[in-house]
């Protein structure tokens, strides 16, 4: 089973745990030393204290903790609240078929003068995400912009079950954290209105594929038979990529583009020539591999750990009913003494197993961080692929000026062939002439647009570099020193009960 927080195996061993949870281990060992033995290690009190939660941030149970960088936005904390059902006013003929989950949203935001903050609470439906998801898209192509959870397509038939509810509040609130601290992003209105807009949200729905493609079929005959004010590509239309859906001619064009730039003989007009881009690309390439590689090994350490302290407090367990038995059948006091020795052995095996526990959930704690990257190389793939899409577009509009101005070539000669001139091809030039100006228009846009995701790019990939250098350092160290200090309480627990034992070791000897 997965650990909905984390994405890590969770115990397999509900009756075990719950066994080794109820056991009085005080009376084998002397009293004074348990807690130490069970406590959590000072470093995930302070260390992580320290290193994760801003000095401002508001204390809020169950709300988790931010990485340093978030010292930097503006949102102090964001929570989501667990989700709660809402039933619509309209009627409708199917049982619950006008409710719909909301999830609360309470956003702690930096306020004006020292220390001050401002409290927002909102309620959110999971198709809102998606509005803000997309409306993010479209304003920031070429940032590494985080990316939302997936909307499960059994949601009504699962949402009742706890686990689930709890997995998707938790996916919510790491997104908008994630958002909130993305330096850019963190102050988009966009955001801003997400968070704070009480009622509906106020930001335009994203239309579906669907509605795109249909109204990209629409206008394409009267693109394809003659309308040369539908066929033409509108400077504010080139700022997205045409596979949008609504202008299905653009699709083809750019297509077509794609195919001659791989399989033609003929270099574009412009291409993509930064060397350093083109290396960080297939650098990140490898790390997206390496990462996967990574993410795999630490959770099978998570298993294996998990399987040593879960086999280690069976076998605690079992030892303490053998001892029992041993202790109510024995005649000889030698054999009391061993049986008590015995039990000092699967005491100890009981709490290394917790021990061995409570370092798992430290352990994951530190190394999801590798999960994390992952979804943060999908958000710089979409970013490149938005540099590439701006790319082409900026392709094919040359492209089609070239072809336009051959066109006016044509008929200007053609033209000045016919004596007088000829009205009907003076007409088209002038069409044409006028197509001319707009597809540059267009062209001047898409290259301010490429130049635009360029640079976005650049920034986003030496931010990358920072924070991947300072996630994964403090990914390393928490990690190792959880392993130490936690190696050390179980060696202490061991060593105590050599102490135990010893002298019945010396008899025997």
């Amino acid at each position: 089973m997965m650990d909905p927080d984390t994405g890590f195996f969770a115990s397999k061993s509900p009756a075990v745990r719950d066994e080794m949870e109820s056991l009085d281990l005080s009376d084998a060992t002397a009293p004074s030393s348990l807690p130490s033995f069970l406590e959590p290690p000072s470093y995930a009190d302070v260390v992580l204290k320290s290193t994760f939660e801003p000095q401002n941030a508001v204390s809020t149970p169950g709300s988790g903790s931010y990485p340093p960088r978030a010292a930097a936005s503006d949102y102090l904390r964001i929570v989501v609240s667990d989700p709660e059902t809402v039933q619509e006013a309209a009627n409708s003929l199917v049982p619950g078929g006008n409710t719909y989950v909301t999830y609360p949203i309470t956003t702690w935001v930096r306020a004006a003068g020292h220390g001050g903050r401002s409290e927002f609470c909102v309620r959110r439906r999971f198709r809102d995400v998606v509005t803000l998801a997309a409306r993010l898209a479209e304003a920031y192509r070429g940032y590494f912009i985080p990316q939302r959870p997936d909307k499960s397509v059994v949601d009504g038939q699962v949402m009742q079950k706890h686990e689930f509810a709890e997995q998707r509040r938790w996916e919510l609130e790491k997104y908008l954290r994630r958002l909130a601290e993305h330096p850019v992003i963190g102050r988009s209105d966009e955001l801003r209105v997400f968070l704070q807009a009480q009622g509906k949200l106020p930001l335009p729905a994203a239309t579906d594929v669907a509605s795109r493609m249909l109204d990209g079929a629409v206008r394409l005959p009267k693109q394809l038979f003659g309308d040369a004010a539908a066929g033409r590509v509108a400077p504010e239309d080139v700022v997205q990529p045409a596979k949008e859906g609504r202008d299905l001619l653009r699709i083809f064009k750019e297509l077509k583009q794609a195919v001659a730039n791989d399989w033609g003989g003929v270099k574009p007009l412009v291409v993509e020539e930064d060397r350093e881009f083109l290396e960080r690309k297939e650098k990140m390439q490898v790390l997206e591999q390496q990462l996967c590689t990574a993410s795999q090994q630490a959770e099978a350490l998570v298993k294996a750990q998990q399987d040593i302290g879960e086999t280690m407090g069976e076998m605690g367990l079992a030892f303490i009913k053998l001892t029992k038995f041993e202790t109510e059948e024995a005649i000889f006091s030698s054999q009391k003494t061993l049986s008590a020795d015995a039990k000092c052995v699967a005491t100890a095996a009981v709490k290394a197993s917790r021990l061995y526990r409570e370092l798992n959930a430290q352990t994951v704690k530190h190394l999801d961080t590798l999960h994390e990257y992952l979804g943060v190389i999908l958000a710089v793939q979409i970013a490149f692929s938005d540099r590439t899409s701006a790319l082409l577009t900026a392709q094919t509009l040359m492209t089609d000026l070239a072809t336009l101005h051959a066109k006016v070539e044509k008929l200007e000669v053609a033209s000045s062939k016919i004596f007088g001139g000829d009205r009907s091809g003076l007409r088209k030039v002038e069409e044409l002439n006028e197509a001319i100006r707009v597809t540059e228009d267009a062209k001047s846009c898409a290259l301010g647009e490429y130049e635009r995701i360029k640079e976005n790019n650049r920034n986003e990939l030496e931010r990358l570099n920072r924070e991947k250098h300072d996630d994964f350092l403090s990914m390393l160290k928490g990690f190792l020193i959880n392993q130490v200090e936690y190696s050390e309480k179980v060696a202490i627990a061991w060593a105590a009960v050599v102490e135990e034992t010893c002298g019945y070791a010396r008899e025997s000897n």
